[in-house]
């Protein structure tokens, strides 16, 4: 139980890496609350699969790309639990466009939820971590933030500039006692990219990028995400680790 007596956020933690993040939380010994944008059912979900390990949980609603919704998000959260002491900003979108044909609009879109939305809740958590002298932010980044990809410009740039601002995060809240580090997951199946995981040839070329020729699971990134989480990694802030069948040592 390497993080009883905690209390975790976890943005985007209805589906995919952060559902099951907030539920490895959960067997860890923390209470968790899971943060969603639309897909309630899923939040309500995640929320019983964390109740039935005995746990507190509950779904917070907001778009993490508006500072208004993620104040009010923070503050009921605080308010329910009395405390944050993990945050986990995974909330995140992709879509795939040729540079060439992005839009003014879609780049937008892209960098607010994915970049913006992490320095919104990351902030406004951390707020609270200084008045409460310690915490753990975990940015979830990707492999894009370092490796080039087609048709993920804008994409693979919001994530390294998620990995950057970790970076000056860690630097500036070390003294508030606060450790800040981003998680990088290389080829993970999620509703994110499963229809493009489904054609054969798409399957193929990203296999062929792997050292280790294995495409993760959400699940793959729960050890990870605990090991940073709790006290194991108590001197260890400013990195990218990264989860990835080895794709960034090429």
């Amino acid at each position: 139980m390497r993080l009883a007596g905690k209390v975790a956020l976890v943005t985007g933690g209805s589906r995919g890496n952060g559902r099951a993040i907030a539920i490895g939380f959960a067997r860890e010994g923390a209470d968790v609350a899971v943060n969603y944008q639309s897909h309630v059912d899923e939040a309500l979900s995640a929320v019983e699969g964390i109740r039935a390990l005995g746990r507190k949980a509950i779904a917070v609603q907001a778009d993490c790309s508006n500072s208004a919704q993620v104040a009010a998000m923070v503050d009921k959260v605080a308010e329910e639990f009395g405390r944050i002491d993990v945050l986990v900003s995974n909330a995140g979108i992709l879509r795939r466009t040729p540079f060439l044909e992005i839009t003014e609009d879609e780049w937008d879109w892209i960098m607010d939820v994915n970049l913006k939305g992490c320095f919104l809740v990351g902030q406004a958590v951390a707020r609270r971590m200084v008045k409460q002298k310690g915490g753990v932010i975990i940015n979830v980044s990707s492999v894009g933030a370092v490796n080039p990809g087609l048709n993920v410009a804008h994409y693979n740039t919001s994530k390294a500039g998620v990995s950057q601002l970790t970076r000056n995060m860690a630097f500036e809240l070390a003294g508030h006692g606060i450790r800040v580090n981003s998680l990088c997951p290389g080829l993970i199946e999620t509703d994110i990219n499963r229809k493009d995981l489904a054609h054969a040839g798409f399957r193929n070329t990203r296999l062929a990028s792997i050292p280790m020729k294995l495409i993760g699971s959400p699940e793959d990134l729960v050890g990870s995400a605990v090991y940073l989480a709790c006290d194991d990694s108590c001197l260890v802030t400013g990195i990218q680790l990264f989860v990835d069948g080895g794709i960034t040592m090429r």
